[in-house]
């Protein structure tokens, strides 16, 4: 596993970790992508400056190379001609020229495996700021729309401004499925006392009745006519 593998994977579960504790977690996400955006452009930066590093070598073993053809013919035009001594000199030269080739070949392939693998996690990185960016939207839609419930149901109740707190409980998942929960059970509680209330008007009502028939057959039994 590459140092920037493992670095990512320590930062993940950094935030997993701090996430279980927030009371904040849309904040502690903006954190989170703010480092991962700082993180992307450094790893971007080093990888210009690798790509740049492994161009310069490409260069320098392509030129040798170059050389050491030009060399070789040079070295064959003057056997050619009889010029031996010229000859042997071109065929020096063009040994020099294919040691400094092979050095600046091998440092080339040396440089592109770090260039291939820093790609990739590069890719990686850009996928997790995607999917933590796309995730913190929903978050904060859910949380507000919660939030917003639970100060309706106090309002509707006749609670008092006790500001309720908020708790992470073990993944963001299940905290804010709780807060939605809460909403939904003190909305039952108001339809059952109105439902209640209702009921204890009717009683009321029916018992008045009752009252008032007495009170009439008493009235009526004493000579009392309706008017």
């Amino acid at each position: 596993m590459s140092i920037l593998r493992r670095m990512r994977d320590i930062t993940v579960a950094t935030l997993n970790d701090r996430l279980e504790q927030s009371e904040d977690p849309v904040r502690l996400i903006d954190q989170y992508l703010a480092t991962q955006r700082e993180q992307i452009q450094q790893s971007e930066r080093l990888y210009s400056q690798c790509v740049h590093h492994a161009e310069s070598l490409k260069r320098q073993y392509m030129t040798a190379k170059e050389v050491m053809e030009k060399r070789e013919q040079q070295a064959m035009l003057a056997l050619k001609a009889g010029e031996e001594e010229v000859a042997r000199l071109a065929l020096q030269e063009k040994m020099t020229q294919e040691e400094t080739y092979l050095r600046y070949l091998e440092l080339y392939e040396n440089a592109r495996g770090p260039i291939a693998e820093l790609e990739d996690q590069l890719r990686s990185l850009r996928a997790d700021y995607q999917e933590v960016a796309a995730k913190r939207s929903y978050y904060q839609a859910r949380m507000e729309t919660a939030r917003l419930q639970q100060k309706l149901n106090e309002r509707l109740s006749g609670g008092g401004g006790t500001e309720y707190t908020y708790r992470m409980f073990n993944r963001l998942e299940e905290r804010v499925s709780d807060m939605e929960m809460v909403a939904r059970s003190l909305k039952e509680v108001r339809n059952v006392t109105k439902e209640a209330l209702y009921e204890a008007g009717n009683t009321i009502k029916s018992a008045l009745d009752q009252e008032m028939e007495q009170l009439k057959r008493k009235l009526e039994k004493e000579g009392w006519t309706k008017q």
